[in-house]
């Protein structure tokens, strides 16, 4: 069982945003090291033919595990997270869906949004389902029907959205975490549900 990199003190509440710092510093073990290959590798092969060539493409490989105390749901502030690349079409950009390098900006959105307001641009998933009903990918109804039911204390005020097709691991915890975590302080989350793609 992984041991908690935050410890918990009797009495004391969970602070979210530093867990998540703390826990995304360590989520790759050798960061250097991964950068390096992906550099000589997948990267400089992407740079001479155009081309993304996945069979040279290494995957982070971790021995640590990544834990933190737990927390009581039913008097916590949650965020909603989705790797669907959800956005906005009235008031939004689409992410760049089609960049073979990814995007990594996120998107905030009003969980007071119409689920039919939401498009998604993201081409390494089948959009069939989520076309058909959102939730799949965003079930802010679900999380209403929780929170109505006292399993959940409240939803933040905006969800956040992202690409996940993100291959450079490093862009991912320069850009995407630090954006992610800016937007969780400010809307004072106190834990999140990632929802993936």
């Amino acid at each position: 069982m992984a041991k908690p990199m935050i410890p918990s003190r009797p009495g004391e509440r969970f602070n979210f945003t530093t867990s998540i710092i703390q826990m995304f510093m360590n989520v790759l073990d050798d960061i250097p090291g991964w950068t390096a290959e992906f550099e000589s590798g997948w990267m400089t092969d992407y740079r001479s033919t155009g081309k993304p060539n996945w069979s040279l493409y290494k995957a982070p490989r971790n021995q640590s595990l990544i834990s933190s105390p737990g927390i009581d749901l039913k008097k916590s502030n949650l965020l909603f997270i989705s790797s669907a690349g959800g956005f906005d079409a009235s008031t939004q950009s689409r992410f760049d869906a089609e960049n073979n390098l990814g995007d990594y900006t996120i998107r905030e959105i009003a969980v007071t949004t119409p689920l039919r307001s939401i498009s998604f641009a993201h081409t390494h998933y089948d959009h069939a389902a989520v076309n058909q009903d959102p939730q799949v990918l965003v079930p802010l109804n679900h999380l209403d029907t929780l929170i109505a039911g006292g399993m959940i204390g409240g939803l933040a005020d905006n969800f956040i959205s992202f690409m996940g097709f993100q291959p450079d691991v490093g862009r991912c915890l320069a850009e995407t975490i630090p954006a992610i975590i800016s937007s969780a302080k400010r809307l004072h989350a106190e834990c999140a549900f990632l929802v993936p793609s």
